[in-house]
């Protein structure tokens, strides 16, 4: 969650506010990864429905690279995981929420066009069916 910080004389004031939101949709606690050197990259949040009726991540994009989907992990026929595009979008629930996380749903960056590096912020659009677009930025952190 990104936070505003404010003194006022001599107190400081520390107020959470959400990444991005719309009317219903609201993100949090959102980061990318990039491997120094790589060509590629995975984004994670917290996507938060508000609303009354379910709503779908159907896409995501971002300048950052040539490619940008959804993507989690299922265990292959060999018992190993795999890495793959969720084509049919995430289905975030009425009222509820749907972590993007390591090892499991995520935003994939492919083929960077550029290298984002600790501390930079990388814009992503999100495109969901009933909400429409949502622009999170979100910040670097490798460290995660």
């Amino acid at each position: 969650m990104s936070y505003l910080r404010a003194a006022v004389t001599g107190l400081t004031l520390v107020i959470p506010i959400p990444a991005a939101a719309s009317d219903t949709i609201t993100i949090s606690d959102a980061y990318a990864r990039f491997i120094p050197g790589g060509m590629a990259g995975a984004g994670f949040m917290v996507i938060e429905n508000s609303g009354a009726d379910d709503d779908r991540l159907t896409s995501v994009a971002s300048d950052v690279a040539k490619k940008v989907e959804l993507h989690t992990h299922k265990a292959g026929t060999d018992g190993t995981m795999q890495m793959m595009h969720v084509q049919e979008g995430l289905a975030i629930p009425a009222g509820g929420s749907h972590a993007l996380q390591s090892g499991g749903d995520h935003v994939m960056f492919m083929g960077l066009t550029e290298r984002p590096t600790e501390g930079e912020s990388v814009a992503v659009t999100l495109s969901f069916e009933k909400a429409g677009e949502v622009v999170v930025h979100m910040p670097v952190d490798n460290s995660r």
